[in-house]
């Protein structure tokens, strides 16, 4: 079978089995503070797990899209070094929420592998969980009873807690797992040794191809375990990993998933796979890498220097890295392998051929950005390799190599190649101090401790009751405290909340709870693994009351006005500029709204204009909302909604129209479109390639604006006395002042000549060094400069200290003919420092030119008669 084939097939068994079968949810995660990337096929149905959301579909069945680069799950490292590790990959998954448990579970696997798929018996493993004293937990006999109906007692292996417990995070459900291994080494290999002593053990034949978790516990912050209402059944299989087994190779990346870009990448490289390992290691990382930054990108998530933005940039350099370094690719070249990866996977996932576009014109500015980037770190790391060996070293400090990473993005394993090419190396202790300095920086700006929600009422279904209420009467169903940078906050959760959580770009509401007389403020509300969660500074002395939950009316309304213009831009956007246009993030708050869209590029005047227009009329028209809730999405999408890349949509969705504007969406509106008042872009740019943000006001904030600029012009008018040919006026006037400037500038110039010609007048001459110490009046540090540089050039053996009075802010300048260094050892960077103190400053240089700036412009002639002493000083040494 080719790789489509077997994911189908994987597909069509559960669907036989009365499974649901779903799409992948996105790869970036929207709504879950632990996690950046959906990791695990079972991150989409965490909120079941949790509890906080009900059971739709007993049976689900799917192949997700999973990406692992940080925490626990980091393979970045192993990949393209080994056969089988990768950033991102496919999880091949079947889910039970509380329906079938481990022996149906272990049943189906055991059919479609062998059965199905037809794989051989004995080359087939399972493990199961060995039990824990620590958390009270024996042996699971129950899935090794199982296993043995179909394999030998030597085949059923125990694992221990770290390879056969299954946890979500700290706290969370979890359980005892059952993973499958298949033996793929030759007939003659597993004569030598048995497979059972290769299993966990990193063996590149003797692989883990499906995990069969056992959801039973909960685990507490206190870290005991509780059992679960429900048991569940989550199950994922490298989908990867199956076709190696399947097709009959050794390696993931011989497989139909990636040969067709390896050879891709090579036949553009001049290369041929399989001759040099190093060449291999290359392709391989290169062609698992553009599969994740393609996918990143059609969910949503740009490469930028902020968190998951970071992760998908990071990937994306170590890619261009390894095609600069080994295969010679000097110019951008991985945009280019966009449509064999359609080729490969566009027919399971259509977003790649949707977004091809602008997936390749992001990666190819992210390639000649980090081009440029590695041309300047190379140079600045040729200088550092100079002085280095100039001072007889064979270390590169570790701070200096952090440096060139952090700042210019420059990776370690590069630096640490070019360096071996000048046998030398990086002090390696001090580069790992710098980076977890900074990563603890970056946890401590972050880190948040939660404690264990305590619960109050047993209450099945959080209802939002927002849309038509901003008050009513809530009960507190459960809360926990939470640490925030030392700051003791509390999350609460109510049975019905008109408080609506910040997703889909707009922000949570704030407002308060009130129960006998006493006031608790929500600061802030959001969705949280499908809660909704209250964020106030304090608990209720009671939380059983009944308390008034009371939103705050002006900020959720300037919202909506807000909410809706973006609806209504965006519809706009596609009338003025095309189809092509679609949402790519947004922002909507009370202060402004902010939306990123695909286009490529800038918006001119006139079409800014024409969307403004568009929106205005649609304003004044006063069009009434029209609200679809719980439609299928196959109708929503036959009125024109467009799903947005990078959302999990369910099957029933809300539909927003105001006229010929049709989005899904699930955020607060206004009732007819009059009530926004009045709408102003104030801003355009480019985010990234093929990605441009408009910022906008509504309402009282656009009439301000408005405003503001009126009055503006209006006192130019004052000022020139005039409202007529005022645009006329003002040129006449930029001319003027343009020739005026110039005819100053020739002044200024004949003035510095002078200047210079006084200072030559009055040299001083000392053991025939000619010395010009003395402060200058000037309009600028850079006529200084002038100065010196000309006089260098004028006179032989000159020292020349000086500096300038500028606005209150003192200049100091020092300047040394080369001969006078070389002969005398003298460092104007060494004086100026020293000198700069008595105008209350610092400053530095070369040895033959430096300069310091300073507050005290008092201490100038004391700050000239320092540095004149200790050069004198110097050449009497």
């Amino acid at each position: 079978m080719n790789s489509s084939e077997i994911r189908q097939t994987f597909l069509n068994f559960f669907d036989s089995k009365q499974h649901k079968i779903v799409s992948s949810a996105p790869m970036v995660i929207k709504d879950d503070p632990t996690l950046m990337f959906t990791n695990a096929g079972m991150n989409q149905f965490k909120d079941i797990f949790l509890g906080n959301t009900p059971i739709k579909y007993k049976r689900i069945s799917n192949s997700q899209k999973c990406l692992r680069v940080s925490g626990k799950h980091n393979d970045l490292e192993e990949v393209g070094h080994d056969t089988y590790h990768h950033t991102m990959f496919e999880m091949l998954g079947n889910w039970s929420f509380g329906d079938y448990f481990k022996k149906e579970a272990i049943d189906w696997a055991w059919e479609l592998l062998i059965e199905v798929f037809k794989l051989p018996k004995d080359r087939i493993y399972a493990t199961v969980f060995e039990g824990c004293e620590d958390d009270k937990l024996s042996r699971d006999n129950e899935a090794s009873q199982y296993w043995s109906k179909y394999l030998p007692e030597s085949h059923i292996i125990n694992g221990n807690k770290k390879d056969n417990f299954w946890e979500m995070g700290e706290t969370g459900p979890c359980g005892p797992c059952s993973e499958i291994h298949i033996d793929l080494r030759s007939d003659e290999e597993r004569k030598i040794l048995d497979g059972a002593k290769l299993i966990n053990q990193d063996h590149p034949q003797v692989i883990e191809i499906w995990n069969l978790v056992f959801m039973q516990y909960n685990r507490k912050s206190n870290k005991s375990l509780e059992s679960l209402p429900h048991q569940h059944v989550d199950t994922g299989m490298g989908f990867e990993r199956l076709c190696m087994a399947l097709q009959g190779k050794t390696s993931n990346y011989d497989t139909d998933v990636f040969q067709p870009i390896i050879q891709t990448i090579a036949k553009m490289g001049g290369k041929k796979y399989g001759e040099e390992e190093e060449i291999d290691i290359s392709l391989r990382v290169i062609a698992d890498h553009i599969r994740t930054i393609a996918f990143a990108i059609t969910d949503g998530q740009l490469p930028s220097n902020n968190k998951a933005g970071y992760v998908i940039r990071r990937i994306l350099r170590r890619a261009v890295r390894y095609g600069y370094t080994f295969l010679g690719f000097k110019d951008p070249f991985m945009y280019q392998l966009i449509p064999v990866l359609i080729e490969v996977m566009g027919q399971h996932f259509p977003e790649l051929i949707k977004q091809q576009n602008l997936i390749e014109k992001v990666i190819k500015e992210e390639e000649n950005s980090f081009l440029r980037t590695l041309e300047n770190g190379i140079r600045l790391l040729d200088q550092i390799i100079v002085k280095t060996k100039a001072d007889d070293f064979k270390v590169i400090p570790g701070k200096l190599a952090f440096e060139l990473y952090d700042t210019y993005g420059f990776p370690l394993d590069l630096t640490e190649l070019i360096l071996k090419e000048n046998d030398l190396v990086v002090n390696r202790k001090e580069f790992n101090l710098e980076m977890e300095a900074q990563k603890n920086r970056s946890r401590s700006a972050t880190s948040i401790e939660t404690g264990d929600w305590i619960e109050i009422l047993k209450d099945d279904v959080e209802e939002f009751i927002g849309y038509d209420y901003l008050s009513t009467d809530v009960k507190i169903t459960r809360y926990r405290k939470i640490t925030s940078k030392g700051k003791d906050l509390y999350q609460l959760v109510f049975n019905i909340t008109p408080f609506y959580g910040e997703s889909g770009g707009q922000v949570g509401d704030t407002g308060y709870i009130e129960a006998n007389g006493s006031k608790i403020s929500i600061l802030d509300t959001k969705k949280e693994h499908g809660l909704i969660v209250h964020l106030t500074n304090k608990i209720p002395e009671d939380p059983t009351t009944i308390f008034k939950a009371v939103v705050s009316d002006k900020k959720r309304t300037l919202t909506a006005n807000n909410h809706t213009a973006t609806h209504l831009m965006h519809y706009a956007l596609r009338q003025v500029l095309g189809d092509h246009v679609e949402q790519k993030g947004s922002l909507v708050n009370p202060d402004h709204l902010r939306f990123d869209f695909s286009h490529f590029q800038k918006l001119t005047d006139e079409e800014i204009a024409k969307v403004e227009l568009i929106v205005n009329q649609k304003i004044r028209e006063n069009i009434a909302i029209d609200v679809k809730n719980n439609i299928p999405m196959t109708e929503a999408v036959n009125m024109g909604a467009m799903a947005l890349f990078g959302e999990k949509y369910g099957d029933l969705v809300r539909v927003i129209k105001f006229n010929e504007s049709v989005e899904l969406c699930g955020g607060t509106h206004v009732n007819a479109t009059g009530q926004i008042g009045l709408f102003k872009i104030v801003s355009e740019s480019a985010i990234s390639a093929g990605v441009r943000r408009i910022e906008a006001i509504t309402a009282d904030k656009a009439e301000h604006f408005i405003n503001d600029k009126l009055n503006t012009l209006k006192e130019i008018e004052q000022i020139f006395k005039s409202n007529q040919n005022l645009i006329k006026n003002i040129q006449d006037l930029m001319k003027e002042n343009f020739g005026m400037k110039k005819n100053l500038d020739g002044f200024m110039k004949d003035r510095l000549k002078v200047l210079k010609n006084d200072l030559k007048a009055n040299i001083s001459v000392t053991k025939n060094i000619s010395f010009i110490t003395e402060p200058l009046v000037v309009q600028s540090a850079g006529d200084i400069k002038d100065i010196a540089f000309q006089l260098k050039g004028e006179v032989d053996n000159l020292v020349f200290i000086s500096g300038a009075d500028l606005e209150g802010k003192a200049n100091l300048t020092i300047m040394f003919s080369d001969n006078l260094v070389k002969e005398f050892g003298l460092n104007a960077g060494v004086i100026i420092r020293e000198a700069a103190k008595e105008i209350k400053g610092g400053g530095g240089g070369q040895a033959f030119f430096a300069s310091a700036g300073g507050k005290d412009p008092k201490g100038l002639e004391k700050a000239i008669e320092t540095a004149k002493k200790m050069v004198l000083h110097k050449i009497e040494e």
